[in-house]
């Protein structure tokens, strides 16, 4: 499964401005594409929303090879019920960690050397204060799980995942599609996973000739398919085929074709210009403000 790749997280996002200020001031990540849409996604990338939305993808390089974060924005919605079934992005960064402290940006020190922080939305964020060789510092993506075993042969045996790590006293697994890429972690919870109105996505890519092979896999395993494979386009740019899974939690994830998708997502020297002017353009909590209404929850 060495073709695969770790992609992108999933955030709904209320307050764009103060989410922009956090990735690119406290995370250091650059803009690397803005886009607008008039109507909702066929494969629900901003969630179960019609209306306008826009999409900004942010990270420390690349798309080719760094695992990045996709900020959608539901122009009206201000915020979204947290649940428990996001736990954490851990990222090394000693930068990261000096920019949130010169910001005044709240640091819960956890253990030594990593820091809790939360972006704006709840969403959490866990930075190691040293530095790595890799170009990448997105070290793992944390994601509730309410059976272990199960959750842990869903990700390993069917979607092909290595397994790096397993505690099973920890209830906890390290997964990922090749060493030099973000991982994926498995931490086992008592309960059920909520994902409430802020749930996320993690995408991946892999060649386009196995997202039907992928998709028939999932029928015969009698697996949950939120979207079957469907075409998506940016106006301008490469069309994208998806099929979007739900693992046994309900954890959504995107197979995209990779070689559209690295078309797709080429770095836009103007993406934050186009963010900085759709959010001077966004008049959304004014007009909120002056009828004394707040925006929707999600």
């Amino acid at each position: 499964m060495a073709a695969r790749r770790a992609l992108h997280f999933v955030f709904k996002v209320g307050n764009r401005s103060q989410t922009a200020r956090f990735f690119r001031d406290v995370l250091g990540m650059k803009v690397l594409r803005h886009e607008e849409f008039e109507e909702g996604c066929k494969a629900t990338c901003n969630g179960p929303y019609d209306g306008k939305w826009s999409k900004t993808m942010v990270g420390f390089g690349p798309e080719d090879d760094h695992f990045v974060a996709e900020l959608t924005y539901n122009y009206g919605i201000g915020d979204y019920k947290l649940g428990n079934d996001f736990m954490g992005i851990t990222i090394a960064s000693s930068q990261a960690v000096s920019n949130a402290r010169k910001l005044q940006w709240p640091l819960n020190e956890v253990e030594e050397g990593v820091f809790e922080t939360k972006a704006p939305g709840g969403y959490k964020f866990y930075l190691q204060n040293r530095n790595l060789p890799q170009s990448d510092p997105v070290l793992k993506v944390t994601l509730a799980v309410s059976d272990f075993q199960k959750s842990l042969n869903y990700w390993s045996n069917l979607l092909g995942m290595k397994i790096y790590e397993q505690d099973e006293e920890k209830q906890r697994a390290l997964l990922g599609y090749a060493d030099n890429q973000c991982k994926l972690e498995l931490q086992g919870i008592k309960g059920a996973v909520d994902h409430a109105a802020a749930f996320g996505r993690i995408a991946f890519s892999c060649p386009q000739k196995e997202l039907p092979d992928l998709e028939d896999l999932m029928k015969r395993e009698k697996q949950k398919i939120l979207t079957p494979l469907v075409s998506l386009d940016t106006p301008g740019k490469a069309t994208v085929h998806v099929v979007i899974l739900a693992d046994p939690d309900g954890h959504e994830i995107c197979f995209v074709g990779d070689e559209a998708f690295r078309e797709l997502s080429k770095m836009d020297p103007e993406g934050n210009k186009l963010l900085d002017d759709a959010m001077a353009a966004d008049k959304s909590d004014e007009w909120f403000a002056t009828r004394k209404q707040p925006k929707a929850s999600g």
